[in-house]
């Protein structure tokens, strides 16, 4: 039967690329590649170099699999997620049955952690929905763009007795702050949207390109940080033409056993 590995290699620094994780490299016999085109070639470049740093047998190969385009001026936002995620399978499951034997193993690189936004699992779980080829597969955990941030900021992600919230952009912008929670990380948000949060002493911690030679890092409070950062970002996106950034909103801390006192 066919073997896949879905190995998560960090945020974007070669060497946050874990132990269990060049073991489960080591054992593929092809890499899939995902090819997003030339304004991202950068971070194929750096799946290519984490491949020459710890891969040992150099009989391997690279597939590149070209990436849908997703409607983004779709007006149901879920359901052009799940039509592009279906496209991404039926391309996975050609691949995955015209480039693996039946006794080899096959790999995707994913950024940061699999299990954290990213749609690889929910696609070759379609793959093996659809029948049309046999597969077992197995899941590498990596240090995700979240725990980078905070490492990079010297901050732990959650205050005394609190929790921590992860949200979009999307939801921050139609929800603010969500109940009984100071803590919030932020991803895919290319809106800005902390700005409509009002500030009450919140502070932000961002980071963008974690990880890699581009790293930007900005912190403070969030009414004097905020516009630093939407100028820090504008300025990068225009330059690269791309942009990956999180960030963690952070009120000051309450008492755990006080009352709610709301979002926004």
């Amino acid at each position: 039967m066919r073997r896949l590995l879905i190995i998560g290699i960090g945020a974007g620094d070669p060497e946050q690329v874990t132990m269990q994780a060049i073991r489960a490299l080591n054992q593929a016999d092809v890499f899939f590649v995902i090819d997003k085109g030339a304004v991202k070639q950068d971070l194929m470049l750096l799946r290519q170099e984490i491949c020459e740093r710890y891969v040992e047998n150099r009989s391997y190969r690279m597939v590149h699999v070209p990436d849908p385009d997703r409607d983004r001026g779709a007006p149901g936002y879920r359901g052009a997620v799940e039509q592009w995620r279906r496209q991404r399978a039926e391309i996975y499951g050609r691949l995955i049955r015209d480039e693996l034997t039946d006794s080899a193993c096959g790999a995707f690189l994913v950024w940061g952690d699999p299990a954290l936004y990213d749609s690889t699992i929910a696609v070759i779980e379609q793959v093996i929905a659809a029948g049309t080829v046999e597969l077992e597969y197995e899941v590498i955990p990596g240090i995700s763009s979240v725990q980078a941030l905070a490492a990079r900021h010297r901050v732990s992600l959650t205050q005394v007795g609190q929790p921590v919230h992860i949200t979009t952009g999307r939801r921050l912008s139609g929800e603010g702050f969500p109940e009984r929670c100071d803590d919030v990380v932020v991803m895919l948000d290319a809106g800005c949207s902390f700005t409509g949060i009002a500030d009450h002493g919140t502070e932000i911690y961002w980071g963008a390109y974690l990880g890699t030679k581009d790293e930007i890092l900005v912190s403070g409070n969030l009414a004097e940080a905020g516009p630093r950062i939407q100028a820090a970002r504008a300025e990068a996106r225009a330059r690269k033409g791309w942009i990956m950034d999180t960030y963690l909103l952070r009120r000051p801390g309450r008492d755990p056993a006080a009352p709610d006192r709301g979002g926004g």
